[in-house]
């Protein structure tokens, strides 16, 4: 006889069978993307540009300390400019007009410091001013200058009842009332230093002579330098 308390109980369910050797998770095959000949060439493509790229941030690298070192070997300094003479001529002044004519005829002396670097001047501009009132622009020849060599440049300019502003004009009338007016000369040039067969890159030199002195009378159209010789600032 069967015991009442003893709770019901059926016969036991049947296992599942897994497929795939009874793994669950198994149950969908895997599926693996085909290597085709895209995949192949795009892999070789990009393995190509990598080492490309890698290679030109070797050589730019390379390049650049070669540089460096030959900076500091060299050592290039900048040379030295300084204004020897200035004559003015036919020079006159219209507060009417406000209207200015002159020529002025500037001599420089350019130094070169450098005893391993010769330097090549290409581009040269030169320009002069009245205090920050423009007068006159020229061009000068180019030139090339060897280590420790001095060269002589003269730049000539002229004006002829050019306008100018009117504070340069009552400037200028003031200080030809004291008998010196004083201008501004500038120049910009180009320059490579090189040494044999070595060509550093071109530099832009620029070139400041403040307050340069002409001695002129009021009643007097001409004028020579005032003061002896005028260093000049250059900054590369």
């Amino acid at each position: 006889m069967t015991d009442p308390s003893r709770p019901v109980t059926g016969y036991p369910a049947t296992p599942y069978a897994q497929p795939n050797g009874g793994h669950p998770y198994s149950s969908y095959p895997t599926y693996t993307q085909p290597q085709g000949p895209y995949s192949n060439a795009y892999a070789a493509r990009a393995t190509f540009i990598r080492r490309f790229v890698g290679a030109m941030i070797a050589l730019f690298v390379i390049v650049g300390c070669i540089m460096l070192v030959i900076w500091l070997v060299l050592r290039p300094k900048v040379p030295d400019f300084r204004v020897d003479s200035l004559s003015l001529t036919n020079f006159n002044v219209s507060s009417s007009s406000q209207s200015l004519s002159g020529t002025w005829s500037v001599g420089f002396s350019v130094y070169n410091p450098n005893k391993k670097l010769s330097i090549r001047y290409e581009e040269v501009v030169s320009s002069i001013f009245y205090r920050n009132g423009f007068i006159s622009e020229t061009r000068v020849q180019p030139f090339a200058q060897g280590t420790k060599d001095r060269n002589f440049v003269n730049a000539t300019f002229s004006a002829a009842n050019s306008f100018v502003d009117a504070p340069v004009v009552r400037g200028i009338e003031v200080d030809r009332g004291r008998g010196t007016v004083s201008f501004n000369v500038k120049v910009l040039a180009r320059v490579q230093f090189r040494n044999g067969g070595w060509r550093l890159r071109r530099r832009l030199v620029r070139v400041l002579c403040r307050d340069v002195a002409v001695s002129v009378s009021s009643n007097s159209g001409s004028g020579k330098l005032a003061g002896g010789s005028r260093d000049c600032q250059v900054a590369v």
